[in-house]
């Protein structure tokens, strides 16, 4: 899906969001000098795979985190985690780097990446994420992006996820 299909889904299912055009950016300190509304509620979202390249996961968290992967393969229970490769991140959800966003889920037509989100990202009254592409962002509720998500049919799975540092 790209950015018009992703807004027609929105509108189409009734959900509330607000979004914003931008330059394209490629980590969240140059969406900081974008000077976007909400950014304290942007996310920051890393696509993993594990060492045998069998289970791939969207990690969505705070963008004042850091994900220890060491840490976060025991949370999760995986194997060694690193990051995945950009013919992963097309081929599995279709984005480019700096694009990666939960809604990108909605491209990976076999189910088969696990969308792991930090419980922080759920005590917050909105979400900033990509509408699958970095040039802009969209924001709704945390709820409604997990709702999209499990309609999709993709695992989630909650997690404390520590603040870097």
């Amino acid at each position: 899906m790209n950015k018009q299909q992703i807004y027609y889904m929105l509108d189409h299912n009734g959900y509330n969001y607000f979004s914003v055009d931008h330059p394209a950016v490629f980590t969240i300190e140059e969406m900081e000098n974008c000077n976007l509304p909400y950014m304290e509620y942007v996310a920051k979202n890393l696509f993993l795979r594990d060492d045998k390249k069998e289970h791939y996961y969207l990690v969505v968290m705070t963008h004042d985190k850091s994900a220890d992967l060491k840490k976060l393969k025991d949370v999760i229970g995986s194997r060694k985690l690193s990051f995945a490769s950009e013919v992963d991140l097309a081929i599995k959800l279709d984005l480019i780097k700096g694009s990666v966003t939960p809604l990108g889920i909605l491209n990976d037509e076999d189910r088969s990446v696990e969308v792991i989100i930090d419980n922080d990202i759920m005590n917050n009254e909105k979400v900033g994420v990509h509408p699958n592409t970095n040039e802009a962002s969209v924001w709704l509720s945390p709820m409604d992006m997990v709702k999209i998500i499990e309609d999709h049919g993709n695992k989630i799975k909650f997690i404390d996820i520590p603040k870097a540092g």
